[in-house]
């Protein structure tokens, strides 16, 4: 079941995705990163226990950007990372956001809902600012894609 992230959530969140961080498939995220964006988040509970996570940032203006998408090893191939990223789809639509984008290691996932790849520079400065401050800037291989929402 996907609902909002309740502050409870917050330590579980960052268990997860830094699971898939330390197998250099995402970036790591401190307890304060959480935190400071537990609103954004949405979390997929099975039997109670915390299985699934991803977010929607707005960036700027009217654009938003899908992040920390990670599921549980045992329990993706279930639709979890597809009904989470549905959800933020539909905020995104609910907010009047006209453009969603993501950057990430799996773009064929994203391209199943329409994302298409686009040019880093196509996106607002904004964006980037977080790129600077990592570690694997310049080089990540992160894939940028966006969709235009309707």
């Amino acid at each position: 079941m996907i609902t909002k992230a309740k502050l409870e959530d917050a330590k579980e969140i960052q268990k997860l995705i830094n699971a898939y961080a330390k197998k250099d498939l995402m970036l790591p995220k401190s307890i304060v990163d959480i935190y400071e964006r537990l609103r954004d988040f949405y979390v997929y509970r099975h039997k109670d226990k915390l299985v699934g996570v991803c977010a929607l940032s707005i960036s700027w203006g009217d654009l938003a950007e899908i992040r920390s998408l990670a599921v549980e090893k045992r329990h993706s191939g279930r639709g979890i990372g597809k009904e989470l990223v549905e959800a933020c789809l539909a905020e995104a639509k609910e907010l009047g956001v006209k453009r969603v984008f993501t950057l990430t290691y799996i773009p064929k996932f994203f391209r199943k809902f329409g994302f298409k790849i686009v040019k880093r520079d196509s996106l607002p400065h904004k964006v980037w600012t977080e790129c600077i401050n990592c570690p694997k800037f310049p080089d990540c291989g992160e894939v940028p894609l966006a969709k235009n929402i309707k």
